[in-house]
């Protein structure tokens, strides 16, 4: 069977720990979509594991496949997996033939746009990965394919058609000096043709290059159980997300079919998991009609400092933001904080079918008075319970908040032990109501970093 992990808000809500908590009973654990823009971290038996490329099942030994809707950047993926075996870890990672393949310069122009789109106030606040203009080579036409690595005359043929399209638009778009570049050898044929070429005859040595949709449906005829990791969240999904401030692939989950190679018979026939962070971050700009606190160069309108708060509600920012570590695993920046926002969850349930949910972070909000969350938005003078189609529409919501009654801190160690029921009352009267809102039931609940401080009700698998 399958199960599907997907994000439901804007990133960061804990996917890889579910991963994690669920992958014993996983054969084969899946990235569908993104590259090495997807922070995720995993703890395994106290030790932490930074990871953005390599999906998290290969911390329990899983084989790993980063499907043919990734993304890849072979520095990044042999990085990763050298590190990994450098700590003593064997992992098994396949790599599908038709996932395209993030070049130097597909950084260097992302780059390059974002400081653009900074002069005008309209920068996306993108990881700086190459993920968008990669997407666009793909959609374009004018891509390199994991498969491209593996024979040397179609690699030159690719790049020869691609190079010097880049060099013309650095030089003749942005006018700039390729020699002034920090990285003139991103726009080198030869230098980029030895480099990827050498990276090819390492996937061939290794053998972990894949047919990804045949390999995946032979292991399901052998009866593998299959697991879908999502990278960042339903609302930066480029359809469906908060168009432009979304990543540049599908992460809902009609995304783990496309990227996968399987068919939406397979994927809806298994079960569909929503991550939920008890409260809301982001990282970049775009609208957050429940933002507590702003962000510099990331929050419309902010000019703050999140370490100096002036009001009460920076200053929760700042306590949520510190209790639940809220800094992006590849980029560093301080995310913004908000209150849950159910509109959005309401959306991300209409979109991926969720036939669960796996709550993070409850933990991170023990010991405040009360909680609350944006139950719906008003949008000129009309009450909304999902998210509007367009961000400028979106951007004029107010939220209309409901509030709980807080609870208090407690050993999570031991709460995490004994189940759900010893969870504080005031907790599960938050988690219910989620059930109720989003017509389905709680799986798992998150109540630390570690395998061990996440309460599992119901196994998917």
């Amino acid at each position: 069977m399958t199960v599907t992990i997907v994000g439901s808000q804007l990133g960061d809500e804990g996917k890889g720990g579910i991963v994690d908590v669920y992958g014993e009973e996983a054969d084969v654990v899946v990235r569908y979509q993104g590259g090495d823009n997807a922070g995720h971290t995993v703890v395994h038996e106290g030790t932490e594991y930074k990871l953005s490329l390599v999906p998290s099942g290969a911390i329990r030994g899983k084989v790993n496949v980063l499907g043919n809707g990734c993304v890849v950047n072979p520095r990044t993926l042999f990085d990763e997996l050298d590190t990994l075996r450098e700590r003593g870890l064997d992992p098994d990672v396949r790599v599908a033939e038709r996932a395209h393949v993030i070049l130097p310069y597909h950084r260097l122009l992302d780059g390059i746009e974002e400081d653009v789109k900074s002069e005008d106030d309209d920068e996306i606040g993108t990881t700086g990965r190459g993920i968008g203009p990669t997407y666009e080579d793909k959609a374009g036409r004018r891509g390199v394919r994991v498969g491209d690595l593996l024979d040397a005359d179609v690699l030159r043929e690719r790049l020869e058609y691609a190079v010097p399209q880049k060099r013309a638009l650095v030089e003749d778009v942005y006018g700039l000096d390729i020699d002034d570049l920090e990285d003139p050898d991103a726009l080198d044929l030869e230098a980029l043709y030895d480099e990827f070429a050498g990276y090819g005859e390492r996937l061939a040595e290794e053998d972990m290059t894949v047919n990804a949709g045949d390999y995946l449906a032979s292991a399901m005829d052998d009866g593998a159980n299959v697991m879908f990791e999502g990278a960042q969240g339903t609302v930066l999904d480029i359809d469906h997300g908060n168009y432009p401030f979304v990543t540049s692939s599908n992460p809902t989950a009609g995304g783990a079919c496309t990227g996968s190679g399987l068919s939406p018979a397979v994927v809806g026939d298994g079960e569909v998991v929503g991550i939920v962070k008890a409260y809301l971050s982001r990282v970049g700009s775009g609208p957050m009609p429940t933002e507590l606190g702003g962000v510099p160069g990331d929050t419309p309108d902010y000019d703050g400092d999140p370490e100096n708060p002036r009001t009460e509600r920076e200053e929760l920012a700042v306590h949520i933001r510190e209790a639940g570590g809220e800094y992006g695993t590849v980029t560093g920046r301080p995310r913004r904080v908000g209150w849950l926002d159910v509109p959005m969850l309401r959306h991300a349930a209409r979109v991926n079918g969720f036939t669960g949910l796996a709550v993070n972070h409850v933990d991170t909000l023990a010991g405040l008075d009360e909680v609350k969350v944006g139950h719906t938005y008003t949008l000129d003078g009309e009450e909304l319970e999902t998210m509007p189609a367009t961000t400028e529409q979106w951007a004029d919501c107010e939220a209309e908040f409901r509030t709980f009654e807080g609870w208090a801190e407690r050993d999570w160690a031991e709460v995490a032990e004994q189940g759900y029921e010893a969870l504080p009352e005031n907790a599960r009267t938050y988690l219910e109501y989620l059930e109720d809102e989003l017509d389905a039931a709680v799986y798992a609940v998150g109540v630390g970093p570690g395998r061990s401080e996440t309460i599992v009700r119901e196994n998917p698998f």
